[in-house]
């Protein structure tokens, strides 16, 4: 596989996890923690389907255990305490700080082996902020009380998490990414264990919640995490942590098709920029004489 083939697949990502609003309110009121270890659990059941027929597949998860922690703290870790953001602090701030994790990758992919930072990298991944932080400022109730420190905090650091969990996957390129199936299955479990800690169980109200609960576990909690394994471990790091900036506007773009958001002049300024930041970044790749294609052919040997 090239490291543009990655790439793309890994952009595949993004696309899906930018269905994760407009899914997660058509699936009503299920706790969070309740939501996360349906969908977790989905969708680790829908790649061990992808086994049968594949026995040696089952070898994925005898990983060391630095790759278990990496994968489930990653999974789990980013997830709850992303949650844990949006239950204290207000979803627009939350959001923001938690939309650092693009930029982070950007500038952690710099201390990876044989990764180099450009200055359009860099540039690209600025813009994709700028807009990023114009797409929630109209959402933004220009204050916080101190009650929502904790949240805010949390929204920060599960930035760093995401950011961390994604370049350390580079550095664990021998992990197979039919691992990611026994993260997902270890998630879920954390998850269903803090649901009955702290969450009363709500089950669907409408025969049109459970498609929406089985999308997500297929899709953005699901095949999307296998889909930006590979696109970390065998793509271009950089293009596509700038790239994840569209999560946000791709997110709000389905909501408003959806009708539970409305579109404004400032989510069209927030898409030039964030575009136009992608394209930045991904230039190498975009052009005919590609970095990543060059250096797909070092990896493979």
């Amino acid at each position: 596989m090239t490291s543009r083939t990655a790439t793309l697949i890994g952009l595949t990502a993004i696309l899906m996890w930018s269905l994760l609003a407009v899914l997660t309110v058509a699936t009503g009121k299920i706790p969070a923690f309740q939501l996360a270890a349906m969908t977790f659990a989905i969708g680790a059941l829908v790649a061990f389907l992808t086994w049968i027929g594949r026995p040696g597949a089952v070898g994925a998860l005898r990983q060391p255990p630095l790759a278990w922690i990496v994968g489930v703290g990653g999974l789990f870790g980013y997830h709850a305490l992303y949650f844990l953001a949006l239950r204290f602090a207000p979803p627009a701030e939350a959001g923001l700080l938690n939309y650092l994790w693009p930029l982070l990758i950007v500038l952690f992919s710099s201390l990876l082996p044989g990764e180099r930072l450009a200055p359009h990298h860099i540039v690209g991944a600025l813009l994709g902020l700028i807009g990023t932080v114009l797409l929630f400022a109209g959402n933004s109730s220009g204050g916080f009380a101190p009650g929502q420190v904790p949240g805010l905090i949390a929204a920060f650091v599960a930035a760093f998490v995401w950011a961390a969990y994604s370049v350390m996957s580079r550095k664990l390129k021998a992990v197979p990414t039919d691992a990611v199936a026994g993260f997902c299955a270890v998630t879920a479990l954390l998850a269903t264990l803090v649901h009955g800690l702290v969450e009363v169980t709500v089950w669907p109200e409408t025969p049109a919640q459970w498609p929406a609960i089985i999308a997500l576990g297929v899709g953005p909690v699901g095949a999307a995490f296998y889909a930006w394994d590979i696109g970390m471990k065998r793509g271009d790091i950089r293009v596509l942590g700038a790239a994840s900036y569209a999560t946000p506007l791709l997110s709000t773009a389905f909501l408003i098709m959806a009708g539970f958001a409305q579109a404004s002049a400032s989510i069209a300024i927030a898409a030039v920029l964030i575009a136009g930041g992608g394209l930045i970044a991904a230039k190498d790749m975009i052009g005919k004489k590609s970095t990543p294609s060059q250096r797909a052919s070092k990896d493979e040997k």
